[in-house]
């Protein structure tokens, strides 16, 4: 699997470059009224394409973090009703009230 990522990793940045080597304008960009910036047109699509991957990224991270804490919170739970006794299992499970 890490071959075919690194495949992947190696076409993307030849598109880049690609994409680089042909496109490499000078564009103004007003940002403000009175405040201009110059740049490239690769760097310009660069970073609109990395200020919108961020917050996406961020939002994946904080997701797996969450669900790797519930995930580790659960087994360390069953892990402790699992060395119980099948005699004191049989009392806690009669013991625990009934919800309707």
């Amino acid at each position: 699997m890490k071959f075919v990522r690194t495949i992947l990793l190696l076409l993307g940045v030849a598109a880049l470059t690609a994409f680089s080597a042909s496109n490499w304008q000078p564009v103004e960009l007003t940002v403000w009224d009175g405040l201009k910036l110059d740049t490239k047109l690769p760097a310009l699509v660069i970073a609109a394409f990395l200020l919108g991957l961020l917050p996406m990224w961020l939002i994946h991270r904080a997701t797996r973090w969450r669900l790797q804490r519930r995930i580790n919170t659960l087994e360390s739970s069953l892990a402790s009703t699992a060395s119980l006794s099948s005699t004191q299992l049989d009392a806690a499970t009669r013991r625990a009230p009934e919800t309707p």
